[in-house]
């Protein structure tokens, strides 16, 4: 999470002249003040969830979990903040949610925005942005209005708090989702509405649209490819019942994505392209393949091996299928694939039910 810095009430006169207020709680231009446009909320249906939180005693403690509102600021709402560079002219978000004590004794060290995440279309996260206040002397806490809620780190049973979260995102992108990323292993997902594809996801490309990319082989020299998403589809844990799965791994969900790789290159390949998939979420995870090892074994019959078992030479193609492992709750958003070699770029395509048909 990145943290950003509210400068003193000089240097906001200096660097902001005109920003609705300053963290030392005077108004550097009143007339500015009123010409603020009020955040815009976007459409969600506000459904409370129950979550678990490990507390600061390190138990697990019952909390029931709220977003409120979701609202779409104004890049001049932080132009008296230090932001870094890669963050200046994007939009802020405001997340406002509350959480509720719903065990019978009083938990410790709650913060719940850490596991909150806005997420565009294609499973790609917003930044979040905390902000700390240089000027000790300050009244206001020098944020938005529309994100002044300071939230509580102790609460009794029965208790209630609200706190609200800054999420950063390109101008001209929208959020799809908000997620939870609940302690007990799920994630708890809600649909945002306005987080339309022509305006969330640029640069991704439709389901099962074939698209260039770029690996190298064994001798590192690079090697283009065309390469066709074929399908993501939902696994289970009983398919992976002879491989050793720890714990945790136990309580996911297993997706297959597959995909078709022809050898639009000079030099031979093995097929090994699925190293480079992985699966964006619609919480804002971003999951790579699950590596399991199977020495001369039937390998996982849902989601095979590459075929054919050989290398694949000029014009040749090869189909590859490969698993990742995603909590309860989630779903695939986004297909991407991670290039090699020089020239390489990443490719990412939608996961949409509409191109996620079973590979034939």
């Amino acid at each position: 999470m990145r943290i950003a810095g509210v400068v003193s009430v000089s240097a906001v006169m200096l660097l902001a002249a005109g920003c609705a207020g300053g963290p030392g709680g005077g108004k550097v231009n009143p007339e500015a003040s009123e010409a603020v446009t009020p955040a815009e909320p976007l459409p969600m249906k506000v459904t409370p969830r129950p979550a678990t939180w490990t507390g600061a005693d390190h138990k697990a403690h019952r909390l029931r979990i709220t977003p409120t509102r979701l609202a779409r600021g104004s890049d001049s709402d932080l132009s008296h903040i230090q932001l870094d560079d890669d963050l200046k002219g994007r939009v802020p978000y405001y997340l406002t949610f509350s959480y509720t004590n719903t065990g019978k004794g009083t938990v410790t060290g709650v913060d719940p925005a850490r596991n909150f995440s806005v997420n565009r279309a294609d499973g790609q996260a917003a930044e979040p942005v905390s902000l700390f206040r240089t000027n000790p002397m300050a009244t206001d806490s020098g944020l938005p209005p529309e994100c002044r809620e300071k939230g509580k780190d102790q609460l009794g049973a029965g208790a209630t708090a609200a706190l609200c979260q800054i999420f950063m995102l390109p101008k001209g992108q929208r959020p799809a989702t908000v997620s939870y990323r609940d302690d007990g292993g799920d994630t708890l997902l809600w649909p945002v509405g306005g987080g339309k594809d022509g305006d969330a996801t640029g640069g991704v490309l439709p389901a099962g649209k074939p698209a260039d990319g770029i690996t190298q082989d064994s001798r590192s020299r690079p090697v283009s490819l065309r390469i066709t998403p074929k399908g993501v589809r939902t696994g289970s844990l009983a398919d992976l019942s002879r491989f050793d799965l720890d714990a945790d791994e136990k309580k996911l969900v297993p997706y297959y994505v597959t995909m078709q790789y022809r050898n639009s290159g000079k030099y031979d390949l093995l097929p090994s392209m699925s190293d480079g998939v992985a699966l964006r979420t619609m919480g804002g995870r971003t999951v790579q393949k699950l590596a399991l090892i199977d020495i001369g074994g039937p390998g996982v019959g849902r989601c095979p091996e590459a075929v054919p078992h050989a290398m694949v030479k000029p014009n040749g193609t090869v189909t590859e299928c490969s698993i990742h492992l995603l909590p309860k709750g989630d779903a695939p958003a986004a297909i991407v694939f991670n290039g090699e070699g020089a020239g390489s770029e990443q490719v990412v395509w939608r996961a949409s039910a509409a191109g996620a048909a079973d590979a034939k």
